[in-house]
């Protein structure tokens, strides 16, 4: 298949690497563009007021890559208009590997993984988001050794961008085009070969006090919270599956919103 790549940590995530690899040893057809710095929580934030800037890169991929100075919904959105081969629509979007889970409604509303994937969804392709759930201690470590995973979390990396290759197809597969469907996958941690997927709902997580206190300059600083999980026992949401150890997939089929 050829398959658009983006994701919002940024052209320089090793996860996002990850995940362009296993696909190239899968024999997909590529093409990557991503945002030149992190971009995440910016949800579907387009770059309204100033220019943007798509230059081409070289990270080693073997396939078409640019660099975007904006945010995943940019990106995506240059790309499909703009960078691809006219005429030559890829089969299908994807976002990811994001660094940290896309997991509750909060955070999926929230994430910019999950928002380029909803660009190519707009643009009536078959959409998916890919996430790697980490422990906090985890998560720290990794951004104190320059975003380079070690040990325990390359392992699960590998396991994971393999599993997201295998995934791929059939998921395309089961997306007809123009559904306005994002299929948001989130692997577990640790995630070892031969993990079950479970099909998930979002959770129902309140998520207050984001923003500290003001300093004394007057500013406030984001604190990352997963929140307060409300949801009831049944059915099976994705925060669950990834404590149980299960590969989430939660398909968000856009067009149910405000049904009765």
């Amino acid at each position: 298949m050829r398959l658009l790549i983006t994701n919002d940590d940024g052209i320089d995530s090793v996860f996002l690497h990850a995940l362009v690899h296993a696909l190239v040893r899968a024999g997909h057809a590529l093409y990557v563009v991503a945002p030149k710095h992190e971009q995440s929580w910016v949800g579907a934030a387009k770059s309204r007021s100033r220019p943007v800037h798509a230059t081409t890169a070289d990270r080693g991929f073997g396939c078409p890559t640019w660099i975007v100075d904006g945010t995943p919904s940019d990106a995506v959105n240059i790309a499909l208009d703009h960078l691809l081969p006219p005429g030559a629509p890829p089969d299908a979007v994807l976002s990811g590997i994001n660094v940290g889970l896309n997991a509750s409604l909060g955070f999926i509303i929230a994430s910019g993984t999950i928002a380029g994937a909803w660009e190519g969804a707009l643009h009536g392709l078959p959409a998916l988001a890919f996430s790697q759930d980490l422990t906090e201690e985890i998560y720290n470590r990794l951004k104190d050794h320059g975003g380079r995973p070690d040990g325990d979390l390359q392992d699960a990396l590998a396991t994971s961008a393999h599993r997201a290759a295998q995934l791929t197809p059939e998921l395309v597969a089961a997306t007809p085009p123009r559904r306005f469907v994002v299929h948001n996958v989130n692997f577990p941690f640790p995630h070892r070969a031969g993990t079950t997927v479970q099909r998930t709902v979002p959770a129902q997580v309140i998520v207050p006090r984001l923003f500290s206190p003001a300093a004394d300059d007057g500013t406030h600083r984001l604190i990352f919270r997963l929140g307060d999980d409300l949801s009831p026992a049944a059915p099976l949401t994705d925060r669950a599956a990834l404590a149980a150890g299960h590969i989430s997939h939660t398909v968000l089929d856009y067009t149910r919103l405000g049904q009765l």
